[in-house]
């Protein structure tokens, strides 16, 4: 099996929970540095799946690595080659389908509900879930690609996930682990004390009940990952 490559853009965004689930699983992966420097393959084809992780850039900023991202994403779904986004990678395969990333109303940072949406696309990825808690840390959203269908929405954000056939692109973070949340919430401690906004949870909130907030995750993501995989070239 050709490994996934794994796009990383900040230390403390790494794959998470689905390195784990990918070892669990026995499929191989590679983690791609662009925090450090490393470049987008120019060939999707070394790899099985392409998977992009969060970050705290915009897509519409002027970096060099983005038009060869979203180049290789157009390339990747063009082959059926499977792509899979969290947050910025989410936004990323958005742009690169002809969405369009803007300010979202409000930051959402923490803890919180989404809800599936009742089409048969959603039921495909999320069966008998319909509502669950995932962690959210955005300011920006996405407009649904012209071929998407929304599959998951928030009060505070309406486009918090799309599928494109086995293509999965999420403005939510359902790779979350417990020292992902305590990191994100240290290294971002003054900016979110200084927030006044109800949809930004203060440190502790984002620590309440972690240990049980992330299992529950973890089955979520379980399932997202589990159809994924079974593209994988």
């Amino acid at each position: 099996m050709k490994p996934v490559a794994i796009f990383r853009y900040l230390p403390i965004e790494g794959p998470g929970y689905f390195a784990t689930f990918l070892d669990n699983n026995h499929i191989p992966w590679k983690l791609i540095k662009i925090d450090m420097g490393d470049e987008p393959p120019v060939d999707v084809e070394p790899y099985g799946g392409l998977v992009f992780m969060g970050g705290p850039m915009s897509v519409n900023d002027d970096l060099p690595w983005i038009e060869p991202t979203l180049d290789l994403i157009r390339q990747a779904i063009a082959r059926e080659i499977p792509v899979l986004g969290h947050c910025l990678g989410g936004q990323l395969m958005a742009k690169a389908l002809g969405g369009v990333i803007t300010q979202n109303a409000c930051k959402e940072m923490g803890w919180g509900a989404v809800q599936v949406t009742q089409n048969p696309v959603a039921h495909a990825w999320f069966n008998d879930i319909s509502e669950f808690e995932t962690f959210h840390w955005h300011g920006e959203t996405f407009s649904l690609p012209e071929s998407a269908t929304g599959i998951l929405s928030s009060p505070h954000c309406k486009n918090q996930a799309f599928a494109i056939g086995i293509h999965l692109g999420m403005q939510c973070h359902v790779e979350m682990t417990e020292r992902m949340v305590k990191d994100w919430s240290d290294v971002n401690y003054q900016e979110i004390i200084q927030m006044n906004e109800p949809t930004v949870q203060s440190p502790a909130e984002m620590e309440k009940n972690l240990s049980d907030r992330v299992e529950k995750l973890n089955h979520v993501a379980d399932r997202l990952y589990a159809k994924w995989i079974t593209a994988l070239k």
